[in-house]
């Protein structure tokens, strides 16, 4: 979407015809679906019509299809419903739930990857706390929602699940203390990439909310019923969901791209290796920082300035002229975690609660910004706490 937007600005209709490809006419925020995979916002809220930021009646062709293959070497993408002709291809196709070989996981668990997936799982959950409280002689597991993975998203949606409990507690007349939260992470702590003073305060405040962790405990087996873990030790649960970890949309494997770590090793420019016509983005590609020597983060703002650089070097490739190598700018990280409460670094400063979640609200609202002006912003922005 961003890359788009910005070649509707570079590119005259004269120079290139610009051709939008979506399964749906409307574009969603995947950084807020954890917030409706807990019922704490609506997912309408979350989604955007692509003819409210673009313009599909005289600049950009929009086609509603499904993607199916890129065939590289014949410079066409297969589609459901036919084919399309490029001479210059973007890639953002998305990401995929990455169980890592986790026995059950993909068959017995929900993920968080679309609206569509996110709403079942608080349909889910809500189905069980109101089977709890209908049905004779139903266990009190049926009240414990088990999340598996303590990442950014794993730890945003255990903080949203402490509003949306509290709430469910309060509709279906149940004791809080019955429903359970539970985290569970194979690594020794929680939100990888974080201060250490940073990580401290999200663990006291989820906790002190009623969230359990597990950390430092590897998952076995996923089972419709919960998660087998460590040496055969089962948790029982009525809602298991996997946010262990993404990797890029199945389509590039299928496609011929090679593979590493789930994402395609893609150049400096952003290009695939070997092609001069295909840029690859967002969750589909690793982009490496040459000083550190390993890939920037998979990050939503890594995405975004990604677009920026894509933009340009197509531009480069019509007008003629340098391709630019892509540099990350990391502007910092804000993690909501629930109703007030937030973490943060932003410009090397550690923001906590309060203020840091007025920043997460701002990075949000910046973002619509940036997509579709101040017009977006009252549509589908968020509030400050300030």
């Amino acid at each position: 979407m961003m890359t788009t937007k910005k070649l509707t600005k570079l590119l005259r209709p004269e120079q290139a015809e610009i051709v939008l490809v979506n399964k749906h006419n409307y574009h969603y925020q995947t950084t807020w679906l954890h917030q409706v995979a807990a019922g704490t916002i609506n997912q309408n809220q979350v989604r955007m019509m692509i003819s409210d930021v673009i313009d599909t009646k005289h600049r950009v062709n929009l086609i509603q299809d499904s993607v199916l293959e890129i065939k590289k070497d014949e410079k066409t993408v297969v589609l459901e419903n036919g084919e399309l002709q490029y001479d210059i291809l973007v890639v953002g196709l998305g990401f995929e739930s990455a169980t890592f070989g986790i026995t059950g996981m993909k068959e017995n668990a929900f993920a968080i990857q679309t609206i569509d997936s996110s709403r079942l799982i608080y349909d889910h959950i809500e189905y069980q706390f109101s089977r709890y409280k209908n049905e004779e002689g139903n266990k009190e597991e049926l009240l414990t929602i088990l999340v598996g993975g303590s990442g950014f998203t794993g730890i945003e949606f255990v903080g949203e699940l402490t509003e949306s409990v509290k709430n469910l507690c309060r509709k279906y007349d149940i004791p809080r203390y019955k429903a359970r939260i539970i985290n569970v992470e194979a690594a020794p702590s929680i939100l990888p990439g974080f201060d250490e003073e940073l990580v401290t305060y999200a663990k006291s405040s989820l906790e002190a909310r009623g969230v359990e962790f597990r950390t430092g405990t590897m998952i076995k087996e996923c089972k419709e019923d919960g998660f087998v873990v460590g040496e055969g030790e089962e948790i029982k649960a009525g809602t298991v969901v996997w946010t262990g970890g993404v990797q890029a949309n199945s389509i590039l494997g299928k496609s011929g791209f090679e593979i590493t770590k789930g994402r395609v090793t893609v150049n400096s420019d952003l290009r695939a290796p070997g092609y001069r016509d295909i840029f690859i983005l967002g969750d589909c590609a690793w982009v490496m920082d040459k000083e550190n020597d390993r890939p920037y983060p998979p990050n939503a703002q890594n995405a975004m300035q990604q677009a920026d650089t894509a933009a340009q070097n197509i531009a480069s490739l019509i007008y003629g002229g340098a391709m630019q190598e892509y540099k990350f700018e990391n502007k910092g990280t804000v993690a909501s975690l629930g109703g007030s409460e937030a973490i943060g670094t932003v410009f090397d400063r550690q923001l906590f609660g309060k203020p840091a979640k007025t920043m997460k609200n701002v990075v949000d609202n910046r973002y619509l910004f940036m997509l579709g002006g101040p017009g977006l912003v009252l549509k589908k922005g968020k509030l400050s706490l300030f």
